[in-house]
């Protein structure tokens, strides 16, 4: 956190929107002094100076809330009965904005039932960071320099004056893009509801919901919608938005705004948006090539439905989970590449999951750079800061040893195969919300395995990293340099 560049110069006061007064240099290290005090703290203070630990106990309190009110007797219809170990994997999956469901949504849930998971999956949406540096606003009337520093970092954002207007438009952007996909779904909805007002207007709530923050419950049993453009296309664009992280929809506001080229954006969006977009297009091309004559997704249809299937293989597995009908039909060569994909996820700070897109580009771009000598790591004329690329290594290394692990104990438990397994560990890190058929009621190992794997995907290494262990000020002692072979 240390590294991290802010500029809250004079000269950048416009771009701050005047918020660039409102937390120096200099008051800064005032702040950080009187923070280093020894004085008695109380509980509610250390938490809230505490932002990695506080965001996983408004996790895990909004994890068991959403677990009591799908255990209610109005979570489900009469003659449905729900166990824990359903309503605690659900929840869970909600939350954590994944989506894998064990359960027939439309059947199995009430309308009370649904409305508890659209509210579950809005609150996991709109993170936890931003939630928890919100419940710190409230409480403390304003934020402390160490929650600045990684809330700053966590909303992709290097001037500490901004964090606080960045919060709103958090929240303003996640409603406002809820609201047009609401607006574009509801002529589609009607026409398939066959002009039930009431109904139309329920499922175009929950899927706007559902597809910005990137959760593949649905309220019918239709799945996505695919062959409806109507209701098709709005799912996909918003997903494909819910994918990009509040920081580079920001910038992309700003620059419309301001009317910015693209060379002036950020590197950060940069990077998101090309990296992305090389993904889609990967991953649209691969199943047109793996799948066209796949006769258990393509008995008798022609052009136009596998197009369809592809854009929905190129968008949705990254982190959406929508209409699961077509996912175990495909070959194992294609349930290995959609695993890579889901375990790359979106962008960073996003209602993604995965190690990031921006993660992913760092790695190639590091690999770019020792294969042909160099010292920096660049892209887009900018170099990209040691302690960045440090980073990637150590979230795709983590998260690499995770899935391994996780995959390794579904075969032991299950005795699946490692492609399925695969997928549904991937499904559950990077929150892609698709599963195979491992996740099953009838294992509750599997389902505890796959929940405490979707908690790590939501809150990222990161997060967990710095509540268990706070960044110091001291810099430690530099060691001389040995020369290793590696390789």
């Amino acid at each position: 956190m240390s590294n991290l560049v802010f500029d809250e110069s004079s000269s950048n006061r416009e771009a701050s929107h005047g918020y660039a007064w409102w937390f120096s240099g200099d008051t800064f290290e005032k702040a950080m002094a009187e923070e280093r005090k020894p004085r008695k703290r109380s509980l509610m203070h250390r938490l809230t100076t505490h932002p990695g630990r506080l965001t996983i106990l408004y996790f895990m309190m909004l994890g068991a809330l959403s677990t009591l009110l799908l255990l209610t007797p109005t979570a489900t219809p009469k003659g449905e009965k729900t166990t824990f170990t359903t309503a605690f994997f659900t929840a869970i999956s909600a939350i954590s904005t994944c989506g894998i469901s064990i359960v027939n949504s439309t059947t199995h849930w009430s309308a009370f039932g649904q409305a508890v998971l659209i509210f579950s999956v809005q609150m996991g949406g709109l993170g936890v960071m931003t939630f928890a540096s919100l419940i710190a606003l409230a409480v403390n009337h304003h934020l402390k320099a160490t929650q600045k520093l990684l809330t700053a970092n966590e909303l992709g954002t290097t001037k500490l004056g901004e964090i606080k207007g960045v919060l709103t438009v958090v929240i303003a952007t996640a409603f406002t893009i809820e609201g047009i996909t609401f607006v574009a779904l509801f002529p589609g909805l009607y026409k398939v509801n066959h002009g039930n007002v009431r109904h139309t207007l329920w499922e175009s709530l929950f899927f706007a919901v559902m597809a910005y923050n990137n959760a593949g419950f649905t309220p019918d049993g239709a799945g996505l919608h695919v062959n409806n453009w109507a209701v098709g296309l709005p799912i996909l664009v918003s997903a494909f938005c819910g994918t990009l992280g509040f920081p580079v929809l920001l910038n992309l506001m700003r620059s419309w705004r301001n009317h910015r080229p693209p060379k002036r954006w950020s590197l950060h969006t940069k990077l998101t948006l090309t990296t992305t977009f090389c993904i889609v297009l990967a991953s649209f091309t691969w199943f047109l090539l793996m799948e066209w004559n796949n006769k258990l997704l393509f008995a008798t249809e022609g052009v136009e439905p596998r197009l369809w299937h592809a854009m929905v293989a190129a968008v949705m597995p990254r982190s959406s989970g929508f209409d699961l009908s077509w996912m175990p039909g495909v070959s194992d060569a294609t349930k290995v590449f959609l695993s890579i994909v889901m375990f790359i996820g979106g962008g960073s700070t996003s209602t993604a999951g995965g190690i990031r897109v921006t993660t992913f580009a760092v790695i190639l771009l590091t690999c770019r750079a020792a294969f042909t000598g160099r010292h920096d790591v660049n892209a887009f004329h900018r170099r990209i800061h040691s302690q960045a690329v440090m980073t990637a290594v150590a979230v795709t290394t983590s998260c690499l040893m995770l899935v391994t692990v996780v995959s390794m104990a579904l075969m032991a438990i299950t005795g699946c195969s490692l492609s399925n397994a695969l997928f549904d560990t991937c499904s559950a890190f990077g929150l892609g919300g698709y599963s195979v058929g491992v996740a099953s009621a009838s294992s509750p190992a599997v389902l505890y395995i796959l929940a405490a794997t979707m908690f790590i995907g939501r809150l990222g290494p990161l997060t967990i990293a710095y509540a268990i262990s706070r960044p110091r000020n001291v810099e430690p002692v530099r060691y001389p340099t040995e020369q290793i072979v590696v390789g």
